[in-house]
């Protein structure tokens, strides 16, 4: 399939010929689901942790005698049941990350590329070079109309675009090795540059 090229002055640059295989499919959200689901997981840090009843302040004397006053049998002030003693069972650190198979994430990035291809959110930029001046390229994304996109350039970033983008709250670059379903999905506009486009191929095929 064929799409069209620009530059970053919105002007014409040709076109470029798109693997059917990366952006010819009928998107899946089941797939999409599983590979998002799988990084965000990762993602978490997993330090989330309560005090047990051993960790807790509290003294270790026996707050009453164990018969004879007609309540409950407790130890100490640590347990459980008492404001600020310590949490039954509470969440502990650990990892929340699991297992999924390359294959299976490859699959996942052609389908996250089918489903921008199908809702005309996908665009092919001749290449993202800047001087490094952040106004001159948010004039640039202004007249181009991209409210918060995803550039994803080569093996690396141009220096100086990726200097003028940082400030720039409505854009993230990546080089191709760093494209993920997540932070394509999560943009209103995908933006490849044509050495993105052969990289992303070489990638998943």
């Amino acid at each position: 399939m064929k799409l069209d090229v620009i530059n970053l002055d919105g002007g014409s640059a040709g076109s470029v010929d798109l693997d059917e295989a990366l952006f010819g499919l009928e998107p899946r959200t089941d797939i999409l689901h599983r590979v998002v689901r799988w990084q965000r997981n990762n993602a978490m840090a997993g330090t989330h942790k309560v005090k047990t009843r051993r960790e807790t302040s509290y003294s270790t004397k026996k707050i009453y005698r164990q018969k004879g006053t007609g309540g409950a049998r407790h130890g100490d002030r640590n347990a459980p049941i008492f404001r600020s003693g310590g949490v039954y069972k509470g969440p502990t650190p650990r990892s929340h990350g699991h297992e999924l198979t390359k294959k299976f994430r490859k699959l996942g990035l052609r389908h996250a590329l089918s489903a921008k291809m199908k809702a005309g959110e996908l665009v092919v930029l001749e290449s993202a070079e800047a001087d490094g001046k952040t106004s001159a390229l948010a004039k640039q994304l202004k007249n181009l109309g991209w409210k918060r996109a995803l550039v994803i350039d080569g093996a690396e970033v141009n220096e100086g675009f990726a200097r003028a983008a940082q400030n720039l709250e409505t854009i993230n670059v990546l080089p191709s090795m760093g494209a993920n379903v997540y932070d394509i999905l999560r943009s209103d506009t995908l933006v490849l540059t044509k050495a993105g486009v052969e990289a992303l191929e070489a990638r998943l095929k």
